[in-house]
């Protein structure tokens, strides 16, 4: 062929070419569908002037309903020295100063948390996230007593339980653990080994841990202080076929391990201290061991499963896994909590981050003062996204706690499941993100960080278990992977989609179609602080990952199972939850931004919740480049308005930082006061 030829035909596509680009092009500038219901709409926000805040009003609206009852606390502890941690505090000093400050909470301040567990969740939750900024082992101290001991026992246990037990749980006559975790087996509850045989001829359960392996680990309250355990053991019954007995899946029984009046452990109970710990040494965690215990077939749990005096067991739920699905979750308010309060964790450290760096100052142009440490686009880069995911978590587990409270109310089979997922989603996203943050928080703030009376260190050990206990991180992640690959299926069966997952029955085909090769070079401002770009981008990721990993699933399936092909598929797993976890708590951050009523706050809360959605676009913008979602020149934009908007972000600063409302006596950190802060640190050493 001739070169002018070949010049010549591309120079002049053939009609059907030019016909079918035209179609192409057709089509992608034909307009989506709306997503939501929900109107988004652009705000108007500052360009290069600093953003007018009304703290007063955006702090009205970041407290919520039950700040009054967080304040009562504040004001209770910071007016009783004896109440407070010093910073030196041996192990036994610590976990006696707690039991104290939970005495004193219940009975001085008469702040009795119990009844709010069923009645008010979210007021349950608020009182727990304030005592967790007076001492985080006093707060996990508080959740063993009331959510996990007194909690199994209102949402295992029946009437003849709550008439039996309230009072005594309430008052703190009848502390207790939660006896759970085996030496052998955490995650995988139903592995667990301890027994619990049931006696027909003396109508009792014999409660035995037959190995090493079964011995209950890590059992907060055990050590020192509780009386009581809920102990989760495999219901073992007597038959009469050629086994001898049944197995009838793991059950809660409540175990006396102490006397009420002597305080004596009980015959057949072993108890060891499990020791000083990285962190949370104000909780006396133990380790217990049962030996033949012989509890009332009145003892057991029985909301879910029952033992008549015969030895028949009775269930409304026909299978072993049906009932196990039923207890877990029943207790996922421990998840709830842990998510709640690891955002409350986040917002001190980010505050004492913050206000030391509007305080602090290094260097600056020649023969000019120097400026503060958070005017160097470093030091913003490592603060401003934080700040601007904070305030995106506090919306987020505010849902969380709000779908949980329903849920207690109606207790509907299908928002059951969705709260289990969310609960599980959100504590493993949040918390991971939070100890993170803590290191970065420790280090933006230099030397000066790593003083002891800064909070920093007590902070990290403390919070650092947050991402193992009610559920390791990881293993709750899968739990959400697999909740979305069980949506995933249903969408294309018919089936009935869980509120938060709607827009993978809405949205699917379009977030799955060929990216739009107009839009995806799209890289003006207005059009990349939109919140419709911005989730579409989050969902259209989140659908991508589900697509791909339910395609590898199958294939794997084949030739290495169902198991084999999970564990080749995990990690893409876990970035699918993650994914989906941030395409939640952006729409609810969306919507909150929205429903803000005071337009000075509205548009702040705006600024911060663009700053969160480009930031996480912009970290993960190989996944949009790989599929030409986004074109380099649109990365390259988000790319530059991020970093601008870090740099407005940080005008308010100071304000975002003050709308949290914590006192200098919740953050307690000489540094983070917001006057004569370097008068205070050096009084603390001794000058």
């Amino acid at each position: 062929m001739e070169p002018n030829q070949t010049v010549e035909d591309e120079s002049q596509p053939s009609v059907a070419t030019m016909t079918r680009r035209i179609q192409r092009l057709s089509h992608h500038l034909t307009p989506l569908p709306t997503l939501q219901p929900l109107h988004l709409k652009m705000l108007t926000c500052a360009k290069t002037s600093k953003l007018e805040v009304d703290k007063l009003s955006l702090s009205s609206y970041m407290r919520g309903k039950n700040r009054e009852i967080q304040e009562k606390i504040f004001e209770f502890f910071n007016s009783r020295p004896h109440l407070q941690t010093p910073i030196e505090i041996s192990m036994n000093e610590h976990r006696e100063l707690c039991m104290r400050q939970l005495m004193a909470l219940v009975r001085e301040a008469k702040i009795k948390p119990f009844r709010y567990v069923v009645e008010d969740p979210a007021k349950h939750f608020a009182i727990s996230e304030a005592i967790g900024t007076v001492d985080i082992s006093f707060g996990i101290k508080f959740g063993v007593q009331y959510s996990l001991w007194g909690g199994s026992v209102l949402n295992l246990g029946t009437k003849k339980h709550r008439d039996k037990y309230f009072d005594g749980i309430d008052n703190l006559d009848y502390p207790g653990c939660f006896a759970m975790t085996e030496l052998h087996h955490g995650s995988n509850v139903q592995g667990l080994q301890t027994v619990a045989t049931f006696d027909p001829i003396k109508d009792e359960f014999i409660i035995d841990t037959p190995n090493d392996g079964a011995i209950k680990w890590w059992i907060g309250n055990a050590a020192v202080h509780g009386k009581f355990a809920t102990v989760f053991a495999k219901l073992i019954l007597p038959t009469h076929d050629s086994k001898g007995v049944s197995d009838m899946g793991v059950h809660a029984f409540i175990v006396p391990i102490r006397d009420l009046k002597t305080h004596q452990t009980l015959p057949g109970i072993e108890i060891h201290d499990c020791g000083h710990k990285i962190g949370l040494n104000g909780v006396d965690n133990g380790a217990l061991r049962f030996h033949s215990v012989r509890i009332p077939r009145d003892n057991l749990l029985n909301r879910f499963g029952d033992v008549c005096r015969d030895g028949k067991y009775t269930s409304s739920l026909p299978t072993i896994n049906k009932r196990f699905a039923a207890t877990l979750g029943e207790l996922v308010g421990g998840r709830v909590s842990l998510a709640y309060s690891s955002v409350g964790v986040l917002k001190i450290s980010v505050t004492i981050a913050v206000r030391y760096s509007l305080l602090r100052q290094q260097f600056g142009p020649s023969r000019q003062p120097e400026v503060s440490i958070l005017d160097y686009q470093s030091h913003q880069h490592k603060l401003m996204p934080m700040l601007a995911s904070t305030y995106a978590f506090h919306f987020a587990t505010l849902y969380l706690v709000e779908k949980y409270s329903e849920m207690k109310k109606t207790h509907n089979e299908q928002l059951v499941g969705e709260v289990h997922a969310l609960s599980a989603g959100l504590k493993s996203y949040v918390t991971s993100y939070t100890a993170k943050s803590l290191s970065i928080c420790r280090e933006a703030c230099g030397g000066h960080g790593y003083a002891a009376v800064n909070r920093f260190g007590t902070l990290r050990n403390d919070h650092d278990i947050f991402q193992t206990f009610e559920g390791d991180n990881t293993v709750l992640l899968q739990q959400v992977a697999g909740d979305l690959l069980k949506q995933y299926k249903d969408k294309f069966q018919g089936g009935t989609l869980s509120v938060t997952w709607n827009y993978l029955r809405a949205s699917m085909n379009t977030y799955l179609s060929q990216p739009n090769p107009v839009t995806a070079h799209w890289e003006r401002a207005d059009h990349l602080r939109d919140p419709k770009f911005q989730l579409d981008a989050f969902r259209y990721r989140t659908s991508r990952l589900l697509q791909s990993v339910a395609a590898r699933l199958r294939k794997h399936s084949k030739t290495l199972g169902s198991f084999g092909a999970w564990n080749r598929c995990l990690n893409h797993l876990l970035t699918l939850a993650e994914s989906h976890v941030e395409s939640v708590i952006l729409a609810k951050f969306i919507e909150a931004v929205h429903n803000c009523p005071d337009a000075s706050s509205q548009a702040a809360l705006k600024l911060v919740c663009d700053l969160y959605a480009l930031d996480r676009i912009w970290k993960d913008i190989g996944t949009y480049r790989n599929v030409d979602y986004v074109a380099p020149n649109k990365a390259k934009a988000i790319h530059k308005l991020t970093e601008y908007l870090c740099f407005q972000v940080r005008n308010i600063a100071g304000e975002l930082i003050d709308a949290f409302d914590l006192p200098p006596y919740v953050t307690r950190a000489p540094i983070a006061m917001q006057s004569e802060a370097y008068a205070q640190y050096t009084q603390y050493v001794g000058f």
